[in-house]
């Protein structure tokens, strides 16, 4: 019999042990005997109220979430679903040992939002891990500043399928981006975009090619001529989702003949008019780059994108 497992993860005071409560107090286990495998203790306890029909396990080291173990375990509670409180310090290849009829369900994790720029600069792997396999995420006790300056980070880039949302220190929520945000003064002319922040300006023109419509821009890329689109030219920047080992190339499609005396990775400094167009490998309308001027350039100080 498959066995559906939710999971959630996040930091120490980032609301884990809140929201499960939540989810219990609504009913989430009163059908279905539940499993709750809890991976570190915080400072929440479980309403005992809802857990009648839910049984709590601990396992409190990586080296005990084997598949054995957890076969185990359900031999022994014979539950109809899994619920993990799992520790946010544990790497998710631990998830590799779920037992083959365990079906991993959804991924929902929570962050302190205040501590969420120190998180990231001293645990930044471990953190972008959590938020790129995210199928919910939510950042908890946000102030206006705060959500503002998660906002200006556009983690859309790391994981751009979980639904995302901001709670408020006020017990308000409100969707990560809302749609109307812009990362970049569009007035300036050309608008520069810092060689640390194209990331941020390729999910923003990806997203919403409306914003820079019609706007010149100016910003290093690598030369990259297409292998699927004879002809197009696809400069970019090598981004690092997770890790240094987790790359990938976000190119944009350009326009302009001078572009055809470079090589693939070839450095550029890329004046360009940007228009809103639908191209076949956007599948849709997006960011088309009318080069104006290019020429050679120094690579930047850092190469990869990072977010």
């Amino acid at each position: 019999m498959d066995i559906p497992v939710y999971a959630v993860t996040g930091f120490l005071d980032g609301g884990k042990t809140n929201f499960i409560n939540g989810i219990l107090q609504d009913g989430f286990a009163k059908q279905d005997k539940t499993l709750l495998l809890c991976c570190e203790e915080g400072d929440e306890e479980y309403d005992v109220d809802a857990m009648q029909n839910v049984t709590v396990e601990m396992i409190d080291d990586p080296e005990q979430f084997t598949k054995e173990n957890l076969k185990k375990l359900e031999k022994k509670h014979h539950p109809r679903q899994v619920l993990i409180e799992y520790n946010g310090m544990w790497p998710f290849e631990q998830f590799n040992e779920l037992p083959a009829n365990w079906i991993l369900y959804q991924i929902m994790t929570f962050v302190y939002g205040p501590s969420f720029d120190v998180m990231s600069r001293n645990m930044g792997q471990l953190m972008m891990e959590k938020i790129k396999n995210a199928d919910m995420l939510v950042f908890n006790r946000c102030t206006p500043d705060v959500a503002e300056q998660l906002r200006k980070r556009n983690l859309r880039m790391v994981n751009r399928r979980a639904d995302m949302f901001i709670d408020f220190e006020d017990g308000n929520t409100e969707n990560y981006l809302t749609g109307d945000e812009c990362p970049f003064d569009v007035t300036q002319e050309p608008i520069d975009i810092p060689d640390e922040d194209f990331g941020v300006w390729y999910v923003d023109a990806m997203d919403h090619p409306e914003h820079y419509d019609g706007k010149r821009v100016r910003m290093k890329m690598i030369m990259c001529h297409s292998k699927k689109y004879p002809g197009t030219y696809v400069p970019g920047r090598f981004a690092m989702v997770c890790c240094a080992n987790d790359t990938q190339f976000l190119g944009v499609v350009a326009r302009g003949d001078a572009l055809a005396r470079f090589k693939n990775r070839d450095w550029l400094d890329v004046t360009a008019v940007c228009k809103k167009e639908y191209f076949e490998a956007y599948q849709g309308d997006g960011p088309i780059l009318y080069v104006e001027d290019v020429k050679p350039c120094e690579k930047p100080k850092e190469e990869l994108v990072s977010f």
